[in-house]
């Protein structure tokens, strides 16, 4: 198997109005603040109608990290990530999660790019 960074990475988390343009303004506001974002997923939460909740990282730096604080933004407690970079295999995903699996890891969720 080829070389790979893993790094445990805070996710951070906020509440988004489900309607044209929330997530937008959300991603703006870190974007001027100069955040570089490796992961964003957003989604509608089905439990609180009219909303959705976005999920990204990394934030970096006071400045970063004061800007999502004021968009609402913090680090959830129920959610633990891994960032995995190393060059793109046919079947290293594949690779990954069976080891995960031989380690006896139960994923919540997987996501790649």
């Amino acid at each position: 198997m080829m070389e790979l960074i893993v790094e445990r990475v805070n996710v951070w988390a906020a509440s988004i109005p489900d309607e044209p343009g929330g997530l937008a303004r959300v991603l703006a506001g870190l974007s001027e603040a100069g955040a570089d974002l490796d992961f964003c997923i957003a989604r509608r939460a089905p439990e609180k109608p009219g909303t959705g909740v976005v999920f990204v990282t990394p934030l970096r730096g006071d400045r970063e990290i004061e800007a999502a604080s004021l968009l609402g933004f913090n680090v959830t407690k129920s959610l633990h990530s891994v960032r995995v970079e190393g060059e793109n295999a046919p079947g290293i995903a594949a690779t990954l999660t069976e080891k995960l699996s031989a380690a006896g890891i139960n994923l919540h969720s997987f996501s790649g790019a």
